[in-house]
């Protein structure tokens, strides 16, 4: 907890030092034009980094289950700044206490990159994520809700360490990128020598956007998991429909037929105010194949064992033979801009039960809150 407090306090002292820098220069004689009003800006760039606190806090209930209580859903940490006209960097880091195998600092932390960008071209290093084409997996931890995800999204460990390059059209309409990291299936990627290969594409219009990839996952020295994910957004007025379908295998002809999730997601937003939601999504597995993102490799019996003994409404595994059928709805109100209110409701055919979740997401932005203060001390 030290540590933690330690590490907040340069965090706030960094975003006031840049600030009084800013500062200093703007307080030069200088030629400004009436549109360059903005102290923070320098030749065009904002190098006041943004930073932001960000958390989820609600009550979940499981219906016909005796699961229930008030809880976080998380505490992140979010930075986002340039160091030069090329260079520029993200972070999100978890601010609780979960920690891996070998108890790094680097296990609560989702990316941390650094990327330089120079015309069409940009090139990124770093722990990301990994790109799958699919606009579930796409929505971050504090904007997605367990019970309403494929098993995919729940099991699949998408924050890895590697490099990414990419090329974006002059209209940025396409953007290609191919990118390697280590794999999910590495448990300890600095000793197991296994890696992911990413081709995707980017696709941006007023009525349509597009996320497709083509993945190559290794789950043992030499063999890979193919994917191919296809996600679709489409876009008519207020309303929009998220289409996603994935489809795995260990072989291209097994993988259309054995592994794969589909995703249907329709949204309806009322003046930026209310949004209305949905998702029916289908996946199913089998009980034969060579790899398992959880990474334990069950027997079908343990699965089904397993099943018997979970309580949440989502099973614990899925097994072969039986579609996973899974569906809900809900509602966010948004009081102000940094404030989300949300009620879902989220079932599936594997169990009788029900989740019911109620709570609340507020954002910190700790960048615009010394700006203010030191806006008032002038």
């Amino acid at each position: 907890m030290k540590k933690l407090f330690t590490f907040l306090g340069v965090i706030l002292v960094m975003a006031g030092s840049a600030l009084r820098a800013q500062e200093v220069y703007s307080s030069a004689p200088q030629q400004t034009s009436a549109s360059e009003t903005d102290a923070t800006l320098e030749d065009g760039e904002d190098w006041i980094p943004s930073i932001s606190l960000n958390s989820r806090y609600s009550y979940d209930r499981v219906a016909g289950g005796d699961l229930a209580g008030f809880g976080g859903d998380g505490f992140y940490l979010e930075i986002d700044g340039k160091i030069s006209k090329n260079f520029s960097y993200s972070l999100c880091q978890k601010l609780f206490s979960q920690h891996g195998e070998d108890d790094s600092v680097f296990d609560n932390t989702d990316w941390l990159t650094l990327s330089y960008n120079v015309g069409s071209f940009g090139f990124t290093a770093g722990k990301d994520v990994l790109m799958v084409g699919s606009y579930e997996y796409d929505a971050y931890d504090i904007d997605s809700y367990f019970d309403m995800n494929s098993h995919f999204y729940n099991s699949f460990s998408c924050y890895q360490w590697g490099l990414k390059g990419e090329w974006t059209n002059r209209k940025e309409t396409s953007t290609i990128a191919f990118q390697v990291t280590n794999s999910p299936f590495a448990y300890a990627p600095r000793e197991e020598n296994m890696y992911s290969y990413n081709l995707g594409w980017y696709g941006a219009w007023d009525w349509y956007e597009s996320i497709w990839t083509v993945n190559l996952l290794e789950y043992a020295p030499g063999e890979f998991v193919k994917m191919v994910a296809l996600g679709n957004m489409f876009y008519i007025g207020d309303f929009s429909i998220g289409v996603d379908y994935i489809v795995r295998g260990d072989s291209w002809k097994d993988s259309l037929d054995e592994d794969f999730t589909l995703n249907i997601m329709p949204s309806y937003n009322f003046n930026d105010k209310v949004r209305l939601f949905g998702k029916f999504g289908w996946e199913k597995t089998s009980d034969d194949l060579e790899y398992d993102f959880w990474g334990e490799y069950l027997g079908r019996e343990d699965k089904l064992a397993a099943n018997e003994e979970c309580g949440t409404t989502q099973p614990a595994y899925l097994v072969g033979g039986k579609d996973y059928l899974y569906y809900g709805v809900g509602v966010e109100y948004f009081p102000t801009e940094s404030v989300r209110l949300h009620a879902v409701w989220a079932s599936n055919n594997y169990t009788s039960r029900h989740t019911i979740n109620v709570g609340v997401t507020w954002r910190f932005d700790i960048t615009k809150a010394i700006k203010r203060i030191a806006a008032k001390r002038n």
